[in-house]
């Protein structure tokens, strides 16, 4: 069975890293859509879809699943989101999320979902770590090594301190 999990993964973290280890046991192969694959660039999304590829592909390589990684840019209809992703995914059975309108839109479209519980939510959650990235505080332990080298290698902590910036103005980037 092929099993579908989506997240904007800015930074892929170990709360992901987590989910994906508890689907590993319920699914053959998985495909991890990367959301909001369009945006870059900003404090909320500083990473493209292409270094968010690297990060995940290189987070799961060695765990005993074959996964693909999906780009999925964002529709604002949600109405035909469903269908969005699956034209741009291989077919899947079944969906994970804790996203109430994630859920609420696969169960409409008639696409089973599952949910997980979230690990370690009080600090492995997207905002808190580029918070931490903006003002030097760890963020290295909570991802895994391979996040750690692709976020450097890109430059990636430059990039969200100097987009955090604001202008004379007090105006954000």
């Amino acid at each position: 069975m092929r099993g579908f999990y989506i997240g904007r993964f800015q930074p892929f973290h170990d709360g992901h890293l987590h989910m994906v280890e508890e689907i590993a046991e319920e699914v053959d192969e998985l495909v991890l859509g990367i959301g909001s694959a369009g945006d870059s660039h900003s404090t909320r999304n500083p990473f493209t879809a292409g270094e968010r590829v690297m990060m995940v592909t290189k987070a799961v390589e060695d765990l005993d699943l074959t996964t693909y990684v999906v780009p999925i840019e964002d529709l604002e209809r949600n109405s035909v989101w469903v269908s969005h992703v699956q034209s741009m995914s291989p077919a899947f059975q079944v969906a994970y999320s804790n996203n109430p309108l994630v859920i609420r839109l696969f169960e409409e479209a008639g696409v089973e979902v599952r949910q997980s519980p979230m690990f370690r939510r009080d600090v492995l959650e997207g905002t808190e770590l580029r918070e931490r990235m903006i003002h030097d505080r760890d963020w290295q332990t909570l991802v895994p090594d391979a996040v750690v080298e692709v976020i450097e290698e890109t430059d990636g902590v430059d990039r969200i301190r100097r987009i955090a910036e604001t202008d004379s103005n007090g105006n954000s980037l």
